[in-house]
């Protein structure tokens, strides 16, 4: 292990470039939890990237910004400011990338589907107005489109508003093959994603959505597993992804092996890149399949709502060694075992698929995956599709793993009363006390705080907080207290369509608004190998 000293600027560096943020602002005090002689500092900047919603004429979108409350301004004495751009697009001819064609193209690589700007055509923007202009915190700005032609955004917050800032992309389509309700946290840009839960079965049209933020050209290489391990004949190396423009991937043109359970890796070998897979079922409509967390030894994928009539678990260890898993549901009274499904054992680089039906049987929960063996390391990673109604009225969502809640976490575009928020203590002793504000409504209303409790080994699923005197849409902030044991956290948007039960699942992954900063000589040790 190297035992490397830097300095506090080579630190703030550091962070950084590896979350993505940018600098850190000067201190406003430092935290409980900060190392002996560190600070923790608001994030200087944060980016975020959404895909283009939708190609269907009977579809809208609502974008939702927001950023809570609590950053002090800069020592220049500027507030901040966030806002979204739209992106280009590249569309090849040959990759069917407008959303309609299933043809194979051919990239430099040759690659099939990799979508080539020297090959294609790159389509700049109609308009380059903001989108969702944020100018204070505390209160969400909103607005919609209807158009098919909507471009991906990409934009950046600095300042106070930078941390948290968080935009929800939420798409409503009436009618046809992507029908249903969609919703996305946009994410921020990194150099590598994995979405488990993917397909490439004809019934399904799964695009991976690559949009690079920056002024350099990315290249990405994406990798495709099924049962068996990599699909035969995958091929999705080289991908150029020009600067701020964004390109969609077919992945069924990947492979000539149609598979049903597959997981996708996405590896940006120059730059970075923000993903997300759009997911269109013929029968179970359409959602978006956002990134799981960071592969692990142990995973928690909340929010399963409680009239799930369908859930499908699928699983990688993406690592050189195999993973034996102890599978349990986080109710409301406690951890539970589904019945044949003790434990689950993953190949190593191969995909395992279970059938876990109707799960939850009328009471809501998250599912909690724990090595058998305490000692175990073999990182895994996991997602679950859950679906709601029966015959011609079903609709689908994903739920991936995500990360827990350590400072804060934010889900925006909440309305009247079709929001549940679930919270999950996943470990037995440790409680998990929450403060959950519901900020002012983009048209106006009054903020309310309330404090959850949530038993260690349970999950509870309430209809979150409102403000007072409501018009808009309002977000909603969780932030574990003090000496809270872990918590993980979901939020579900519920809005039927026609007597079908559109719904769709974000998870809340801390927003990483803050970053902990040794002071200048500090030993960073543990920080470094």
């Amino acid at each position: 292990m190297k035992r490397t000293m830097m300095s506090l600027i080579g630190v703030a560096v550091a962070l950084g470039a590896v979350t993505g943020v940018g600098a850190v602002a000067a201190p406003d005090g430092e935290g409980h939890d900060a190392p002996r002689g560190g600070s923790r500092l608001p994030v200087q900047r944060s980016a975020l990237l959404c895909p283009a919603p939708t190609s269907s004429e009977v579809g809208e979108t609502a974008y939702t910004a927001f950023a809570p409350k609590g950053a002090a301004a800069g020592a220049d004495g500027k507030k901040g400011t966030a806002e979204l751009l739209p992106a280009g697009t590249v569309r090849d001819a040959g990759d069917g990338a407008d959303g309609k064609g299933k043809k194979k193209g051919k990239g430099k690589s040759g690659g099939k589907g990799a979508a080539d700007p020297a090959a294609g055509q790159t389509v700049a923007p109609r308009d380059t107005k903001p989108v969702v202009p944020l100018q204070e915190a505390g209160k969400p700005v909103t607005t919609t489109t209807d158009s098919p032609d909507a471009p991906a955004l990409v934009g950046a917050a600095d300042g106070t508003l930078a941390p948290g800032w968080t935009v929800q992309q939420t798409t409503s389509v009436a009618a046809g093959s992507g029908r249903g309700l969609l919703g996305l946290s946009c994410t921020t840009p990194d150099t590598t994603f994995w979405f488990p839960g993917v397909s490439t079965a004809t019934e399904r049209q799964d695009y991976v959505h690559l949009t690079n933020p920056d002024a350099t050209p990315a290249v990405v290489d994406l990798e495709l597993h099924g049962k068996d391990g990599a699909l035969d004949g995958s091929s999705g190396e080289d991908i150029q992804v020009p600067p701020h423009t964004t390109v969609p991937v077919l992945l069924s043109t990947l492979t000539g092996s149609p598979t049903t359970n597959a997981a996708l890796h996405v590896v940006a070998r120059e730059g970075r890149v923000g993903a997300a897979v759009q997911a269109s079922d013929g029968t179970l409509g359409s959602d978006w399949l956002p990134p799981a967390a960071d592969p692990a030894p142990g995973l928690v994928l909340p929010g399963i709502p409680k009239d799930a009539t369908s859930v499908r678990l699928v699983a990688l260890a993406p690592g050189e060694s195999d993973a034996d898993l102890k599978v349990q549901l986080a109710t409301p009274t406690g951890l539970i075992t589904p019945a044949g499904l003790e434990t689950l054992h993953l190949k190593s680089g191969m995909t395992t698929a279970v059938d876990l039906k109707d799960l939850t049987k009328g009471e809501a929960g998250s599912l909690v995956l724990t090595p058998t063996d305490g000692e175990a390391k073999a990182p895994v990673t996991a997602a679950l599709r859950v679906t709601r109604g029966k015959g011609a009225k079903q609709e689908m969502a994903f739920i991936p793993a995500t990360r827990p809640v350590e400072k804060r976490a934010t889900a925006a575009d909440n309305g009247g009363k079709d929001a549940t928020l679930s919270l999950v203590a996943p470990q037995k002793g440790k409680d998990a006390k929450v403060k959950v504000t519901a900020s002012a409504g983009s048209g106006g209303g009054t903020p309310v705080t309330r404090t959850y409790t949530v038993k260690g080994g349970t999950g509870l699923d309430v209809r979150p907080p409102r403000p007072q005197g409501l018009k808009g849409t309002y977000a909603l902030t969780v932030e574990p207290e003090s000496g809270s044991g872990p918590v993980y956290a979901a939020r579900m948007l519920a809005r039927p369509q026609g007597g079908v039960p559109a719904f769709t699942v974000q998870p809340l992954p801390d927003d990483r608004g803050s970053v902990l900063v040794p002071t200048a000589g500090q030993d960073l040790s543990v920080l470094t190998d």
